[in-house]
């Protein structure tokens, strides 16, 4: 059971479950385009992604993780240049137009963590910009670049769809917050901080009708898509409203996270059995 344990922390602790939800956004949005999954596309998202954020949450955010040891510390690092060769590799097979996105991204990643000029300060660090931040990115990431690899253009439908894409990662987040309370400066100026609690919970609910309603601004709607965003939705409430398991460390990592996951599952299957 220990070693079954050990092996479910790296998981988590390593990023390969978010990187798994984040390719599992990548492949909600092939399925409303109607285009089958890039495998090239898919591998350079998710290496990029554990690459990304363990740079970030064992380096910025190092006070928030406490890691087993120094030996476990180094696994993961290990893990995530391997990670970054592959991401470089995948990278490669891609269209140019996919680099410039991408380069795009990357600074603003860069930028989150990284200040521009000495005694500057880095984008996390400006009061209540994280979250928009990392919103925009994974937006990028997971509506933009998929359209750039199916050639489709960036119409009025995509930006529906870029726009949900970071309402929801913006609910995603908000568990996140709420539970990084006890840790981040009061410079950061986090929604709970600013908000409290209660009002962070009820802005949530609003930011999900709208992510909901939003579904009937688009020119064309994905045969399933209406009810699949209700369930959706209502999966998102569920947690916005379990604040005493948000202190729970595998409720936030794994089951907040993995919410993409079961979204995706739940396309893959109405379109396989319905």
């Amino acid at each position: 059971m220990q070693s079954l344990k050990t092996i479910f922390d790296f998981y988590l602790d390593a990023s390969i479950h978010v990187a798994i939800a984040v390719i599992s956004m990548a492949g909600v949005t092939f399925h409303l385009l109607g285009s089958s999954s890039d495998i090239n596309l898919l591998g350079f998202i998710f290496f990029s992604v554990i690459v990304c954020y363990n740079f970030i949450k064992y380096g910025v955010e190092a006070y928030k993780y406490l890691i087993v040891s120094n030996a476990y510390h180094k696994i993961i690092q290990i893990f995530s240049f391997v990670s970054f060769a592959f991401a470089i590799y995948f990278l490669l097979q891609l269209d140019e137009e996919i680099w410039v996105a991408t380069v795009v991204l990357g600074v603003l990643s860069a930028l989150y963590a990284v200040p521009l000029l000495p005694r500057a300060k880095n984008l996390r660090n400006l009061a209540g910009l994280k979250i928009y931040i990392v919103a925009f990115v994974w937006a990028g990431f997971t509506v933009l670049l998929p359209v750039l690899d199916a050639k489709m253009t960036l119409d009025w439908d995509f930006a529906v769809t870029f726009i949900q894409r970071m309402l929801l990662v913006l609910v995603l987040i908000l568990p996140f917050e709420i539970r990084d309370m006890q840790w981040d400066d009061r410079g950061l100026r986090t929604l709970p901080q600013v908000l409290g609690v209660k009002n962070t919970t009820r802005l949530g609910v609003g930011l999900i009708l709208i992510f909901f309603l939003m579904t009937f601004l688009k020119d064309s709607i994905h045969q399933n898509e209406i009810v699949l965003r209700l369930i959706l939705s209502a999966a998102l409430i569920f947690v916005l409203i379990s604040k005493k398991r948000m202190q729970s460390k595998y409720f936030v990592m794994f089951w907040v996270e993995a919410i993409p996951i079961f979204w995706f599952c739940l396309f893959w299957w109405t379109e396989n059995y319905f």
